[in-house]
């Protein structure tokens, strides 16, 4: 009944995700169909580099035409948008209470304790996790107040209304793991000038960071060893990725020379995570990792992380949580649609479980 008898657009608006982040503005609409969920409509806008720096809006202008165009283009009047991991803090806590404003209070109490920002000027959400006795154990994520007055301002000039924000890191495992899922997972998204490592334990995020790294790292050392303009780089990295093979010793090793320091930095944290577990804070080992992003299609990354991580390393499904594929197909192209994740994650927002 209510998708056959849908209400009219100016009272429930499309849902929709926009994730703003270095690379560009990507967007994701998601409607209710007889057989589920399904990815109606999508789009992107590019962004200059510089426009985004490390997480916060450096071209205001830009940003603002961009996500104007975007919108205007898809018919988009409101929309959930995420917040940048690296300008983040994600804390836990044990608090007293049984509702979400109880333990909001308990948090607010005391939020100078885990946030290094005067808490005047520090709006935080929560999630519960499992209660312990008295207890309830909550994960945190606090930003500053003037960045979510920033992006909120930019929509507003943009024409677009904000139905929600939240972190990404939260937006990440809606779209990748089932609703329902237990298992601790290592999400890797690997975008062009940063890559975003979260670990989620049943879908919550538990530990995030941002690695000042990218795929145009290596599309730069591409670009370096054969003399190329970096369209012609994109190519041959879309190509070649980081398969061996006769001639092309060279190449890998100059590839090698990047991505190896992309796969210390990962290795480092996720040690620092393996060695915890089990510990006080309770948390399990991570079983797996689910790699995503505008730049996770180069060919053979995935197994050279799963080699060297030491645990099964797999590409993202963003239509994890959508309907079937045997009802429909999606109509964007599996390897584009890794660069989505986080986008279609918050469209999922409005559905979330």
């Amino acid at each position: 009944m209510r998708v056959e008898f849908a209400a009219p657009r100016y009272l429930a608006p499309l849902s929709a995700g926009i994730d703003i982040s270095a690379s560009g503005i990507k967007l994701a609409v998601i409607s209710e169909k007889l057989d589920g969920l399904e990815l109606t409509d999508f789009g992107d806008g590019r962004l200059e580099l510089g426009a985004m720096n490390g997480g916060e809006i450096a071209d205001r202008a830009a940003v603002v035409n961009a996500i104007r165009t975007l919108a205007k283009e898809h018919h988009v009047r409101y929309a959930h948008i995420a917040l940048s991991e690296s300008r983040s803090y994600l804390f836990e806590a044990d608090v007293p209470g049984t509702k979400k404003s109880e333990w909001r209070a308990a948090v607010e109490a005391h939020i100078d304790e885990y946030v290094p920002l005067p808490p005047a000027e520090t709006l935080f959400d929560i999630a519960p996790t499992d209660t312990k006795g008295e207890l309830t154990h909550v994960v945190g994520i606090a930003y500053a107040n003037r960045l979510i007055d920033e992006s909120l301002s930019v929509l507003d000039e943009a024409k677009v209304g904000v139905s929600a924000v939240e972190s990404e890191t939260f937006s990440l495992p809606r779209a990748l793991l089932p609703v329902g899922d237990t298992d601790t997972v290592l999400i890797i998204d690997l975008g062009r000038t940063t890559t975003k490592l979260v670990i989620v334990e049943k879908r919550i995020p538990r530990f995030a960071t941002t690695l000042d790294i990218g795929g145009h790292a290596l599309t730069l050392a591409v670009q370096k060893y054969f003399n190329v303009t970096e369209e012609e780089a994109k190519r041959v990295k879309a190509e070649r990725g980081l398969m061996g093979g006769e001639g092309n010793e060279e190449y890998l090793a100059a590839m090698l020379t990047t991505v190896s320091v992309i796969r210390d930095e990962i290795a480092r944290r996720l040690q620092y995570w393996q060695a915890r577990a089990g510990g006080e804070g309770g948390h399990t080992p991570v079983t797996r990792a689910i790699l995503v992003g505008g730049n996770a299609t180069v060919r053979g990354l995935a197994e050279y992380l799963e080699t060297n991580l030491g645990l099964p390393v797999e590409l993202g499904d963003v239509f994890t949580n959508l309907a079937s594929r045997d009802a429909w197909l999606p109509p964007i192209d599996y390897m584009e649609s890794l660069a989505y994740a986080t986008a279609i994650g918050l469209a999922l927002r409005t559905y979330a479980n």
